[in-house]
């Protein structure tokens, strides 16, 4: 039996690089965001986890879906696969680590090895949409 994690995560790109996150003790870089609460929109999910992560208020109007990917659930047991939900939005703040965020870093698609397996299916998207270097 698999068992599906379902996350949401935010893509924002500058400069053809990505921001990625990577939590306290922890050696790879993902996408910011995280778990849905019971009840919760993708959206709503969205603007709590990145508020959360990184400080920072996503401007709800400028929200858009960028794409669903899944891979095996990265420093899980196996059969354990994450469902990442994608959006792209515009944000109001100062980037800076919070909770459980150790370090945000932009990344480039020569950075592919540094994160997990559905954050490099996402890289390969961005990279062939030409919108990471």
């Amino acid at each position: 039996m698999t068992t599906i994690i379902d996350k949401i995560a935010w893509i924002h790109i500058e400069n053809g690089q990505v921001l990625c996150a990577r939590s306290n003790g922890k050696d790879m870089y993902y996408l910011p965001g995280g778990k849905r609460e019971t009840g919760e929109t993708d959206e709503e999910t969205l603007v709590r986890e990145i508020e959360e992560e990184i400080s920072v208020q996503i401007k709800t109007d400028t929200v858009s879906y960028f794409g669903t990917f899944e891979a095996e659930a990265h420093g899980k047991a196996e059969g354990i696969t994450v469902k990442m939900t994608c959006y792209i939005a515009d944000y109001e703040g100062t980037l800076t680590p919070a909770s459980e965020i150790e370090e945000l870093s932009w990344l480039s698609y020569k950075d592919r090895d540094r994160v997990s397996v559905v954050t490099q299916i996402i890289f390969d998207q961005l990279h062939e949409k030409n919108l990471l270097s």
